[in-house]
Protein backbone atom coordinates (compact mmCIF):
# COMPACT_ATOMS: atom_id res chain seq x y z
CA UNK A 1 0.00 0.00 0.00
CA UNK A 2 1.14 3.43 -1.20
CA UNK A 3 0.63 5.95 1.82
CA UNK A 4 1.17 9.46 0.56
CA UNK A 5 3.26 12.04 2.40
CA UNK A 6 2.20 15.01 3.92
CA UNK A 7 4.63 18.05 4.70
CA UNK A 8 3.82 19.97 7.88
CA UNK A 9 5.69 23.13 9.12
CA UNK A 10 8.64 22.16 11.19
CA UNK A 11 8.15 24.58 13.42
CA UNK A 12 5.37 21.97 14.71
CA UNK A 13 8.38 19.02 15.16
CA UNK A 14 9.04 20.01 18.97
CA UNK A 15 5.39 19.68 19.96
CA UNK A 16 4.43 16.73 17.86
CA UNK A 17 7.69 14.81 19.43
CA UNK A 18 6.18 15.44 22.91
CA UNK A 19 2.99 13.64 21.53
CA UNK A 20 0.45 16.30 19.99
CA UNK A 21 -1.91 14.43 18.32
CA UNK A 22 -3.31 17.31 16.30
CA UNK A 23 -2.02 19.08 12.97
CA UNK A 24 -4.49 21.71 11.72
CA UNK A 25 -4.83 22.55 8.03
CA UNK A 26 -2.93 25.64 8.02
CA UNK A 27 0.00 24.47 9.14
CA UNK A 28 -0.11 21.53 6.48
CA UNK A 29 2.62 22.66 3.47
CA UNK A 30 2.18 20.13 1.06
CA UNK A 31 -0.33 17.59 1.09
CA UNK A 32 -1.82 17.01 -2.46
CA UNK A 33 -5.57 15.84 -3.24
CA UNK A 34 -6.35 13.28 -0.46
CA UNK A 35 -9.53 11.86 0.61
CA UNK A 36 -10.83 11.73 4.38
CA UNK A 37 -9.95 8.44 6.25
CA UNK A 38 -7.33 8.05 4.06
CA UNK A 39 -3.89 7.08 6.06
CA UNK A 40 -0.77 9.37 5.42
CA UNK A 41 2.71 9.30 6.50
CA UNK A 42 3.19 13.10 8.31
CA UNK A 43 7.15 14.13 7.59
CA UNK A 44 8.21 17.55 10.17
CA UNK A 45 12.02 18.28 10.10
CA UNK A 46 12.96 14.93 10.32
CA UNK A 47 10.02 13.80 12.53
CA UNK A 48 7.37 11.26 10.76
CA UNK A 49 4.24 9.72 12.15
CA UNK A 50 1.08 7.95 10.58
CA UNK A 51 -1.84 9.40 11.19
CA UNK A 52 -5.81 9.73 9.79
CA UNK A 53 -6.03 12.56 6.95
CA UNK A 54 -9.88 14.53 7.12
CA UNK A 55 -10.69 16.55 4.42
CA UNK A 56 -13.31 18.45 6.21
CA UNK A 57 -12.34 19.02 9.64
CA UNK A 58 -9.62 22.18 10.82
CA UNK A 59 -8.26 19.39 12.26
CA UNK A 60 -6.29 17.55 8.89
CA UNK A 61 -4.29 15.10 10.22
CA UNK A 62 -4.86 13.45 13.66
CA UNK A 63 -1.77 11.28 14.31
CA UNK A 64 -1.75 7.85 15.52
CA UNK A 65 1.29 5.86 15.61
CA UNK A 66 5.40 6.72 15.28
CA UNK A 67 6.18 3.37 13.93
CA UNK A 68 3.52 2.37 11.18
CA UNK A 69 0.42 2.64 9.74
CA UNK A 70 -1.92 1.08 12.21
CA UNK A 71 -4.09 -1.89 11.77
CA UNK A 72 -6.24 -4.92 13.28
CA UNK A 73 -3.63 -5.45 15.88
CA UNK A 74 -2.34 -2.30 16.44
CA UNK A 75 -6.01 -1.03 17.36
CA UNK A 76 -6.69 -4.38 19.55
CA UNK A 77 -3.83 -2.97 21.87
CA UNK A 78 -4.97 0.12 22.24
CA UNK A 79 -8.60 -0.69 23.15
CA UNK A 80 -7.00 -3.60 25.29
CA UNK A 81 -4.91 -0.94 27.30
CA UNK A 82 -7.71 1.26 27.74
CA UNK A 83 -9.62 -1.68 29.25
CA UNK A 84 -6.90 -2.84 31.31
CA UNK A 85 -7.15 0.95 32.84
CA UNK A 86 -10.20 0.79 33.70
CA UNK A 87 -9.90 -1.94 35.81
CA UNK A 88 -10.37 -0.11 39.45
CA UNK A 89 -13.52 1.10 38.09
CA UNK A 90 -15.14 -2.10 37.20
CA UNK A 91 -13.76 -3.78 40.34
CA UNK A 92 -14.78 -1.09 42.97
CA UNK A 93 -16.78 -1.80 46.05
CA UNK A 94 -19.55 0.17 44.78
CA UNK A 95 -20.49 -1.09 41.76
CA UNK A 96 -19.95 1.38 38.57
CA UNK A 97 -21.35 0.04 35.17
CA UNK A 98 -21.20 3.05 33.13
CA UNK A 99 -17.68 5.00 32.14
CA UNK A 100 -15.67 6.19 29.63
CA UNK A 101 -13.97 2.45 27.95
CA UNK A 102 -11.87 4.73 25.46
CA UNK A 103 -11.02 8.16 25.50
CA UNK A 104 -9.61 9.53 22.14
CA UNK A 105 -6.15 11.26 22.48
CA UNK A 106 -6.13 9.91 26.00
CA UNK A 107 -5.69 6.31 24.86
CA UNK A 108 -4.04 6.68 21.25
CA UNK A 109 -7.34 7.12 19.62
CA UNK A 110 -7.41 10.56 18.70
CA UNK A 111 -11.15 11.51 17.95
CA UNK A 112 -12.73 8.47 18.98
CA UNK A 113 -14.99 7.70 22.27
CA UNK A 114 -16.42 4.77 23.60
CA UNK A 115 -18.85 4.54 26.92
CA UNK A 116 -19.67 1.33 28.32
CA UNK A 117 -23.59 1.56 29.71
CA UNK A 118 -24.25 -1.55 31.44
CA UNK A 119 -23.75 -4.21 28.43
CA UNK A 120 -23.49 -1.80 25.83
CA UNK A 121 -21.01 -0.02 24.16
CA UNK A 122 -21.65 3.13 22.34
CA UNK A 123 -18.91 5.06 20.48
CA UNK A 124 -18.75 8.24 18.97
CA UNK A 125 -16.44 9.62 15.84
CA UNK A 126 -15.67 13.73 16.55
CA UNK A 127 -14.49 13.70 12.00
CA UNK A 128 -15.75 12.30 8.91
CA UNK A 129 -12.23 10.35 9.04
CA UNK A 130 -12.46 8.59 11.84
CA UNK A 131 -15.36 6.39 10.14
CA UNK A 132 -12.49 4.12 8.84
CA UNK A 133 -11.26 2.94 12.63
CA UNK A 134 -14.75 1.67 13.31
CA UNK A 135 -14.82 -1.74 11.89
CA UNK A 136 -11.42 -2.58 13.35
CA UNK A 137 -12.65 -1.42 16.62
CA UNK A 138 -15.54 -3.04 17.07
CA UNK A 139 -14.29 -6.80 16.89
CA UNK A 140 -11.36 -5.11 19.32
CA UNK A 141 -14.04 -4.22 21.76
CA UNK A 142 -15.68 -7.82 21.47
CA UNK A 143 -12.53 -9.19 22.28
CA UNK A 144 -11.93 -7.27 25.39
CA UNK A 145 -15.26 -7.94 26.88
CA UNK A 146 -17.03 -11.23 26.28
CA UNK A 147 -20.27 -10.20 28.18
CA UNK A 148 -21.32 -7.15 25.92
CA UNK A 149 -24.19 -7.52 24.35
CA UNK A 150 -24.67 -4.59 21.68
CA UNK A 151 -22.36 -2.27 20.62
CA UNK A 152 -23.58 0.85 19.04
CA UNK A 153 -22.66 4.23 16.96
CA UNK A 154 -24.28 7.61 18.03
CA UNK A 155 -24.49 9.88 15.01
CA UNK A 156 -23.71 13.66 15.52
CA UNK A 157 -22.58 16.43 13.41
CA UNK A 158 -18.47 16.33 13.82
CA UNK A 159 -16.66 18.38 16.24
CA UNK A 160 -13.50 20.05 15.47
CA UNK A 161 -12.75 20.02 19.11
CA UNK A 162 -13.05 16.94 21.03
CA UNK A 163 -11.41 18.02 24.39
CA UNK A 164 -13.59 20.49 24.80
CA UNK A 165 -15.49 17.96 26.57
CA UNK A 166 -18.95 16.61 27.63
CA UNK A 167 -21.00 19.57 26.51
CA UNK A 168 -23.63 20.37 28.42
CA UNK A 169 -24.86 23.25 25.97
CA UNK A 170 -28.62 22.10 24.99
CA UNK A 171 -28.13 19.28 26.61
CA UNK A 172 -31.96 19.70 27.73
CA UNK A 173 -33.04 20.26 24.17
CA UNK A 174 -31.20 17.50 22.66
CA UNK A 175 -33.65 15.65 20.14
CA UNK A 176 -33.78 12.04 19.57
CA UNK A 177 -30.34 10.17 18.15
CA UNK A 178 -30.05 7.85 15.75
CA UNK A 179 -27.66 5.03 17.31
CA UNK A 180 -26.81 2.44 14.41
CA UNK A 181 -26.11 -1.19 16.43
CA UNK A 182 -22.74 -1.82 14.63
CA UNK A 183 -22.67 -5.67 16.57
CA UNK A 184 -25.35 -7.43 18.56
CA UNK A 185 -28.57 -5.90 20.75
CA UNK A 186 -29.17 -2.28 20.25
CA UNK A 187 -29.35 -0.92 23.91
CA UNK A 188 -33.47 -0.60 25.31
CA UNK A 189 -34.31 2.61 25.79
CA UNK A 190 -35.02 2.26 29.47
CA UNK A 191 -31.33 1.19 30.32
CA UNK A 192 -29.94 1.27 34.06
CA UNK A 193 -27.33 1.69 35.05
CA UNK A 194 -25.27 2.21 38.33
CA UNK A 195 -22.42 4.35 39.66
CA UNK A 196 -20.90 3.98 42.79
CA UNK A 197 -24.09 2.32 43.92
CA UNK A 198 -26.44 4.88 42.67
CA UNK A 199 -28.99 3.43 39.92
CA UNK A 200 -29.43 6.14 36.76
CA UNK A 201 -31.86 5.90 33.97
CA UNK A 202 -28.90 6.32 31.28
CA UNK A 203 -31.46 7.52 27.70
CA UNK A 204 -28.47 6.42 24.89
CA UNK A 205 -31.58 8.21 22.37
CA UNK A 206 -32.17 11.34 23.64
CA UNK A 207 -29.63 11.96 26.12
CA UNK A 208 -26.39 14.65 25.39
CA UNK A 209 -23.01 13.06 24.43
CA UNK A 210 -23.76 9.48 24.51
CA UNK A 211 -26.12 9.07 27.56
CA UNK A 212 -24.91 10.54 30.82
CA UNK A 213 -22.00 13.53 31.73
CA UNK A 214 -19.54 10.65 33.25
CA UNK A 215 -16.68 12.71 33.64
CA UNK A 216 -18.40 14.41 37.11
CA UNK A 217 -18.91 10.71 38.28
CA UNK A 218 -15.62 11.65 40.88
CA UNK A 219 -17.38 14.89 41.66
CA UNK A 220 -20.28 13.89 42.23
CA UNK A 221 -19.37 11.60 44.94
CA UNK A 222 -17.78 14.30 46.68
CA UNK A 223 -20.82 16.68 46.64
CA UNK A 224 -22.32 13.15 48.92
CA UNK A 225 -19.45 13.65 51.35
CA UNK A 226 -20.47 17.29 51.77
CA UNK A 227 -23.93 17.00 51.86
CA UNK A 228 -25.01 16.46 55.31
CA UNK A 229 -27.71 18.21 56.51
CA UNK A 230 -27.23 20.89 54.22
CA UNK A 231 -29.83 22.80 51.64
CA UNK A 232 -28.81 22.30 48.38
CA UNK A 233 -29.44 24.43 45.29
CA UNK A 234 -28.62 22.54 41.90
CA UNK A 235 -28.20 24.45 38.74
CA UNK A 236 -28.45 23.06 35.31
CA UNK A 237 -29.06 19.72 37.30
CA UNK A 238 -29.89 17.66 33.39
CA UNK A 239 -31.12 14.45 35.05
CA UNK A 240 -30.15 15.61 38.93
CA UNK A 241 -27.55 12.97 38.97
CA UNK A 242 -25.73 15.27 41.64
CA UNK A 243 -29.22 15.82 43.46
CA UNK A 244 -29.10 11.96 43.74
CA UNK A 245 -25.60 12.50 45.34
CA UNK A 246 -26.69 15.12 47.96
CA UNK A 247 -29.89 13.16 48.85
CA UNK A 248 -28.16 10.00 49.62
CA UNK A 249 -25.59 12.08 51.82
CA UNK A 250 -28.25 13.32 53.71
CA UNK A 251 -28.62 16.57 52.38
CA UNK A 252 -31.53 18.56 54.38
CA UNK A 253 -33.35 19.47 51.27
CA UNK A 254 -32.28 19.64 47.42
CA UNK A 255 -33.60 22.27 44.90
CA UNK A 256 -33.06 20.87 41.32
CA UNK A 257 -33.01 23.44 38.58
CA UNK A 258 -32.99 23.26 34.75
CA UNK A 259 -34.99 25.06 31.53
CA UNK A 260 -35.18 21.45 29.67
CA UNK A 261 -38.70 19.78 29.24
CA UNK A 262 -39.26 16.15 30.73
CA UNK A 263 -36.15 16.77 32.91
CA UNK A 264 -38.45 17.28 35.93
CA UNK A 265 -39.80 14.10 35.30
CA UNK A 266 -36.27 12.02 34.57
CA UNK A 267 -34.88 13.06 37.89
CA UNK A 268 -38.38 11.64 39.88
CA UNK A 269 -37.48 8.92 38.13
CA UNK A 270 -34.34 8.69 39.34
CA UNK A 271 -35.04 9.77 43.15
CA UNK A 272 -37.46 6.82 43.00
CA UNK A 273 -35.35 4.49 41.12
CA UNK A 274 -33.05 4.57 44.23
CA UNK A 275 -35.92 4.78 46.72
CA UNK A 276 -34.63 8.20 48.34
CA UNK A 277 -36.86 10.77 50.15
CA UNK A 278 -38.44 12.34 47.03
CA UNK A 279 -39.89 14.93 50.33
CA UNK A 280 -36.46 16.39 50.35
CA UNK A 281 -36.51 17.26 46.60
CA UNK A 282 -38.41 19.64 44.38
CA UNK A 283 -37.42 20.83 40.69
CA UNK A 284 -37.74 23.97 39.08
CA UNK A 285 -38.20 23.83 35.20
CA UNK A 286 -36.32 27.58 34.98
CA UNK A 287 -33.36 29.25 33.62
CA UNK A 288 -31.17 28.56 36.37
CA UNK A 289 -29.61 32.55 35.31
CA UNK A 290 -33.08 33.81 36.12
CA UNK A 291 -33.61 31.88 38.99
CA UNK A 292 -30.07 32.59 40.53
CA UNK A 293 -31.00 36.62 39.73
CA UNK A 294 -34.37 36.25 41.61
CA UNK A 295 -32.74 34.20 44.64
CA UNK A 296 -30.02 36.55 44.92
CA UNK A 297 -32.52 39.70 45.27
CA UNK A 298 -34.96 37.62 47.83
CA UNK A 299 -34.70 36.35 51.47
CA UNK A 300 -34.04 32.39 50.51
CA UNK A 301 -30.23 31.43 50.69
CA UNK A 302 -28.44 28.56 50.66
CA UNK A 303 -26.02 25.80 52.28
CA UNK A 304 -24.37 24.84 48.78
CA UNK A 305 -25.18 25.38 45.49
CA UNK A 306 -23.77 23.48 42.75
CA UNK A 307 -23.34 24.64 39.25
CA UNK A 308 -22.59 22.97 36.08
CA UNK A 309 -23.23 24.82 33.48
CA UNK A 310 -22.79 24.62 29.67
CA UNK A 311 -19.10 25.30 27.71
CA UNK A 312 -20.09 28.70 27.04
CA UNK A 313 -17.21 28.56 24.40
CA UNK A 314 -16.60 25.61 21.75
CA UNK A 315 -13.80 28.01 20.23
CA UNK A 316 -11.35 30.88 21.15
CA UNK A 317 -13.34 33.43 19.86
CA UNK A 318 -16.09 32.50 22.39
CA UNK A 319 -13.49 32.93 25.12
CA UNK A 320 -14.42 36.35 26.91
CA UNK A 321 -17.71 35.65 26.71
CA UNK A 322 -17.83 32.62 28.13
CA UNK A 323 -15.58 34.44 30.96
CA UNK A 324 -18.08 37.06 31.64
CA UNK A 325 -20.94 34.47 31.62
CA UNK A 326 -19.09 31.91 34.12
CA UNK A 327 -18.21 35.13 36.50
CA UNK A 328 -21.77 36.40 36.51
CA UNK A 329 -23.79 33.11 37.11
CA UNK A 330 -20.75 32.53 40.17
CA UNK A 331 -21.30 35.51 41.31
CA UNK A 332 -25.19 34.86 41.50
CA UNK A 333 -24.28 31.72 43.00
CA UNK A 334 -22.62 33.43 45.45
CA UNK A 335 -25.01 35.88 46.38
CA UNK A 336 -27.40 33.00 46.93
CA UNK A 337 -25.45 31.15 49.75
CA UNK A 338 -25.61 31.60 53.38
CA UNK A 339 -22.03 32.61 55.56
CA UNK A 340 -19.56 29.72 55.40
CA UNK A 341 -21.73 28.04 52.65
CA UNK A 342 -20.43 26.19 49.78
CA UNK A 343 -20.25 26.96 46.20
CA UNK A 344 -19.59 23.55 43.88
CA UNK A 345 -18.69 25.40 40.65
CA UNK A 346 -17.92 23.45 37.65
CA UNK A 347 -15.92 24.25 33.70
CA UNK A 348 -16.21 22.15 31.08
CA UNK A 349 -14.68 23.72 28.08
CA UNK A 350 -10.73 23.81 27.58
CA UNK A 351 -11.25 27.10 26.22
CA UNK A 352 -10.96 28.33 29.56
CA UNK A 353 -7.41 26.97 31.79
CA UNK A 354 -7.43 26.21 35.46
CA UNK A 355 -5.77 29.49 36.50
CA UNK A 356 -8.08 31.60 34.61
CA UNK A 357 -11.15 29.47 35.94
CA UNK A 358 -9.57 30.28 39.64
CA UNK A 359 -9.25 34.41 38.30
CA UNK A 360 -12.97 34.62 37.20
CA UNK A 361 -13.77 32.74 40.30
CA UNK A 362 -11.82 35.52 42.70
CA UNK A 363 -14.19 38.34 40.31
CA UNK A 364 -17.05 36.75 41.01
CA UNK A 365 -16.59 36.65 44.96
CA UNK A 366 -15.37 40.28 44.53
CA UNK A 367 -18.49 41.32 43.15
CA UNK A 368 -20.68 39.39 45.74
CA UNK A 369 -18.66 41.38 48.53
CA UNK A 370 -17.29 37.73 49.94
CA UNK A 371 -14.01 36.18 50.73
CA UNK A 372 -13.74 33.06 49.07
CA UNK A 373 -11.80 30.23 50.22
CA UNK A 374 -10.76 26.87 47.64
CA UNK A 375 -10.97 23.89 49.60
CA UNK A 376 -10.92 21.41 46.91
CA UNK A 377 -10.28 21.51 43.08
CA UNK A 378 -10.72 18.22 40.95
CA UNK A 379 -11.19 17.38 37.23
CA UNK A 380 -11.44 14.47 34.97
CA UNK A 381 -11.38 10.93 36.10
CA UNK A 382 -9.34 8.14 35.62
CA UNK A 383 -11.24 6.86 32.77
CA UNK A 384 -10.97 10.57 31.04
CA UNK A 385 -6.73 10.23 31.11
CA UNK A 386 -4.72 13.49 29.43
CA UNK A 387 -1.52 12.90 27.41
CA UNK A 388 1.08 15.05 28.87
CA UNK A 389 2.00 16.27 26.03
CA UNK A 390 -1.85 17.38 24.62
CA UNK A 391 -2.87 20.28 27.60
CA UNK A 392 -6.22 20.48 25.69
CA UNK A 393 -7.31 17.17 26.64
CA UNK A 394 -7.69 18.65 30.33
CA UNK A 395 -10.48 20.47 29.81
CA UNK A 396 -13.03 20.24 33.15
CA UNK A 397 -12.43 21.78 36.12
CA UNK A 398 -14.10 21.13 39.42
CA UNK A 399 -13.81 23.53 42.17
CA UNK A 400 -15.65 23.59 45.81
CA UNK A 401 -15.26 26.72 47.46
CA UNK A 402 -16.33 28.53 51.18
CA UNK A 403 -18.04 31.60 50.96
CA UNK A 404 -17.43 33.89 53.81
CA UNK A 405 -18.18 37.49 55.15
CA UNK A 406 -15.43 40.13 54.33
CA UNK A 407 -13.53 40.85 57.21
Amino acid sequence: MTIPDVLVDPTLKSRLANGHPWIYRNHVREGGRLRSGQWVRVRCGGFTAYGLWDAQSAIAVRIFSRAAVPDADWVGERVWEAWEGRASIRDSAAPTSAYRWIYGEGDGLPGLVVDRYGDYAVAQTYAESLQALIPLVVPALRACDPELRGVALRDSPADDDPAAGEDRAAASEAGPTRLRTLWGEAPPPDLVVQEHGLYVYADLYRGQKTGLFLDHRENRRAVEGLAAGRTVLNCFAYTGAFSLYALRGGAAEVVSADIGKGLAEATAANISLNRLDGGRHSFVTEDCFGLLDACAKGPRRFQMVILDPPSFARQKSNMHAAVRAYTRINALALRCLEPGGLLVSASCTSQVGLEQFRALLAEAAAQSQVRMQIIAEAGQPADHPVPAGFPEGRYLKFVVARALPLP
